[in-house]
């Protein structure tokens, strides 16, 4: 489900190939029939007919469907399979849509990952980066966690590390200092502070384990080597200024 699925995570995407037909052939783009969704009768205002055209080499687009025999040797009128071969990518957003997104397809979705290709770091000045995906299985695509940073904290998280300072972890890469001074990341080994309130002793004992050893850095090379990208550059915010918790201020 996609809730499981959160910013940092690095993926392994995979979907057996399945034979379709070959609808139109361009220059730029090979469209086929699309072996697994079906068109939305209810939909108002999109009428969907069925095909998905898929970029070939000179269009210069990331896709993560690709077709077997390769696009640049299909005809109109042929037959091609289609599917993922194994495709490792990172999160860089969750989106979720209550209703169901209507997008002229069967099953609507009720989520979207959006993911990042290897060797691609996100930038925080475009608005339209990621390829997203259906994780609820519209199309059966089999997707596998590799690696997920600080797989040991949960979002609103609130930490002491080594040198005493307090910080809120919000996703992987984007840690907010209660003190306000950016002058690194924590230092290991880290302390929970809170949890949605007061952290159990197996919460709080899982943390200081799992920290026990190791370091930021320690994380973010693994990351770095799976993904071969960077973290994006987190623009300072108004949670940065944030007081900590009670519990914070109590333990702290």
């Amino acid at each position: 489900m996609s809730h499981d699925y959160r910013p940092g995570d690095v993926l392994l995407l995979e979907c057996a190939f399945t034979e379709t037909a070959v609808t139109a052939v361009s220059r730029y783009y090979v469209s086929v029939l699309w072996p697994w969704l079906k068109v939305d009768p209810q939909a108002e205002n999109i009428r969907w007919n069925g095909r998905r055209a898929l970029p070939t080499p000179e269009a210069r687009e990331w896709e993560i469907f690709r077709t077997k025999p390769s696009e640049t040797a299909l005809k109109p009128g042929g037959t091609c399979q289609v599917g993922i071969p194994a495709t490792v990518v990172h999160v860089q957003a969750i989106h979720h849509f209550d209703p169901p997104l209507v997008t002229g397809m069967l099953p609507r979705p009720a989520s979207y990952l959006e993911v990042l290709r290897q060797g691609e770091t996100r930038d925080l000045e475009l608005e339209d980066q990621g390829y997203t995906i259906d994780p609820n299985h519209g199309e059966p695509i089999h997707i596998e966690l590799l690696f997920r940073p600080y797989s040991f904290l949960e979002p609103g998280d609130e930490v002491a590390d080594r040198n005493g300072r307090a910080w809120r972890f919000d996703a992987a890469w984007d840690w907010q200092p209660f003190d306000g001074e950016q002058s690194g990341p924590p230092t290991w080994p880290l302390t929970l502070l809170s949890r949605q309130g007061e952290p159990t002793s197996k919460e709080a004992t899982s943390v200081a384990r799992a920290t026990a050893s190791g370091s930021h850095t320690d994380e973010l090379e693994r990351w770095t080597g799976l993904t071969s990208a960077r973290p994006a550059a987190h623009h300072p915010t108004a949670q940065k200024s944030r007081p900590p918790s009670d519990s914070a201020k109590e333990k702290h």
